[in-house]
């Protein structure tokens, strides 16, 4: 099948051009996202990993840092495999393997976030990483080839009737901001809301909206929906867009928008424009219900379709330092 060369390709203006045209592109192996983690401490490179006859074969955008003898690296969203990488995937993977050149103490994680393909699957078992599944790697997704009618009825009664109380109340408004201006307040309103979200709840999380903010106003993979109530911003939704599947990815709200349904509204219009772009799916964004029960309830009202989500696959050199990573990383 011939040989596989690794090409460092961090600096190429046209990387995220690339990657866009794979069935298996995401936000996570995007130049913005990797600026992101290299805003927030990590060293990051990307590589493109061609066949002998120089054609894509995949694309990778790996993240590195030091924790303590060795070295973290992990690779969200990717190896991004092309039509031709997808029959030699093995031997990508070797290639991949070969480039990064793990010292004894460093761990490997790849994480496809729901955009993992069978054929990655089998070379990730093939080359000997290990799956780590938590009871919080799991996911509700919605079927969006239904029609909206079937959708609506298949909602538990009571999300139902809030819903549509909310919709008759006029003075909650729903938008899609859309110039960078208007992206940039709309992440502005949702990084203060996210702020006194982590405050009144007592969460931690590792996003750094201020390292994100620009990187996000500018991402056209994401779709900003902001409710008001009166004019004044009470909810604001971050949605990854892909072709067929599209993620709640982040939200942030306060008290008025609970008092007023405005998450249920909110919800629903992203589900209609998302259908209307032709998605097939939408992935709730994750459930947690043992940690975060509210909202497993409220996402359980639209959908009891639970997946579990695609594990976090963990490779070291060392076997008994991936075997005490995946156990640890198991408990959480």
């Amino acid at each position: 099948m011939g040989e596989t060369t690794v090409v460092d390709v961090t600096d190429d203006p046209d990387w995220d051009e690339a990657v866009w045209q794979q069935t298996g592109a995401n936000i996570y192996a995007s130049r913005r996202w990797g600026e992101y983690k290299r805003r927030v401490g990590w060293d990051v490179r990307r590589v493109t990993i061609r066949g002998s006859d120089g054609q894509a074969l995949a694309y990778a955008q790996v993240q590195r840092r030091r924790r303590m003898f060795g070295h973290l690296v992990l690779a969200q969203g990717c190896p991004v495999l092309t039509t031709l990488g997808e029959a030699r995937a093995d031997a990508v993977f070797r290639a991949f393997l070969d480039h990064l050149d793990l010292g004894r103490f460093d761990v490997l994680g790849v994480n496809y976030q729901q955009f993992q393909s069978p054929a990655a699957v089998l070379a990730l078992l093939g080359h000997g990483f290990a799956p780590v599944i938590t009871p919080r790697a799991h996911t509700l997704e919605l079927d969006l080839t239904q029609a909206l009618e079937r959708i609506r009825a298949h909602m538990e009664g009571r999300w139902r009737d809030v819903l549509r109380r909310t919709e008759r109340n006029p003075d909650l408004t729903t938008r899609f901001p859309t110039t960078p201006a208007e992206r940039q307040s709309a992440f502005e309103t949702f990084g203060r809301l996210y702020a006194a979200l982590k405050r009144r709840k007592g969460f931690r999380n590792s996003l750094d909206t201020a390292a994100f903010r620009d990187l996000a106003a500018n991402d056209p993979n994401l779709v900003f929906l902001e409710m008001r109530e009166r004019d004044e911003p009470i909810l604001v939704r971050i949605i990854h867009r892909t072709a067929n599947r599209w993620t709640d990815f982040y939200v942030a709200s306060n008290e008025r928008a609970k008092a007023t349904g405005a998450g249920r509204l909110a919800l629903w219009h992203l589900i209609e424009r998302a259908k209307r772009e032709g998605a097939s799916v939408l992935d709730l964004g994750g459930i947690d219900p043992a940690g975060n029960p509210g909202v497993y309830e409220f996402k359980r009202g639209v959908s009891r379709n639970v997946v579990a989500a695609n594990p976090l696959w963990l490779f070291s050199r060392t076997r008994l330092l991936r075997r005490a990573a995946t156990a640890v990383l198991a408990t959480r």
